[in-house]
């Protein structure tokens, strides 16, 4: 199309309409200019009783409605919805702040034989001696090739916890370097052969 044509269809100037064309934009872009907010005086009061909060058990921290209101008592006008966000905004940072490298906790995908084994809990049903009765399944399971054994116990106990492992690493015919578990109340979260990183009662397991 020509300028003409174009400032005809867009309501724009000729002299509007070669400036774009000379810089490549496609679209008009509009710098929004900085303003100052209310919440400016006081973003480091309000910082620094976020970090009070998080010290704080979790029913006893403010909400967001509370430090409005509070915020008000020093002389701040603004709305609440503005203080929330802030709020917002502060933990996000924080949280980014915290994750190692960025990308935060992942458990990796691809294994080396021997590297490490999976070990979680379920539940199922059998009939045992003519009655219905609830089980607890051990699943132990090797990383890279994904062989696995699983026991089934009346009990989840730290005896039951063992005894898999046990069968599982003589099945097996070794033990792999590291563990990964999901939270095992009372037993082992994460044990690794080397560093025993374990719950108090896991120290013998450990050994």
């Amino acid at each position: 199309m020509s300028i003409r044509e174009i400032a005809r269809r867009t309501g724009l100037s000729r002299n509007t309409i070669r400036k774009y064309l000379r810089s490549g934009a496609v679209e008009p872009r509009f710098q929004v200019p900085q303003r100052p907010s209310k919440l400016d005086p006081f973003a480091d009061k309000l910082s620094a009783w976020l970090a009070a909060e998080l010290r704080k058990p979790r029913k006893q921290r403010r909400t967001a409605k509370q430090l409005h209101v509070d915020l008000a008592a020093p002389g701040f006008t603004g709305s609440y919805g503005r203080v929330a966000a802030f709020a917002r905004a502060w933990r996000a940072k924080r949280q980014r702040i915290q994750q190692p490298a960025g990308r935060g906790t992942f458990v990796p995908l691809v294994f080396q034989p021997g590297e490490a084994f999976q070990f979680d809990w379920s539940e199922d049903w059998a009939i045992l001696g003519g009655e219905h009765t609830k089980l607890q399944v051990a699943h132990i399971k090797l990383s890279h090739s994904r062989a696995f054994l699983v026991r089934a116990y009346l009990l989840q106990t730290h005896e039951m916890l063992f005894d898999a492992h046990w069968h599982a690493f003589r099945v097996f015919g070794g033990v792999p370097r590291r563990g990964i578990y999901d939270y095992v109340p009372g037993h082992v979260i994460v044990l690794l052969w080397r560093e025993r990183l374990c719950a108090p009662r896991g120290i013998s397991f450990c050994d």
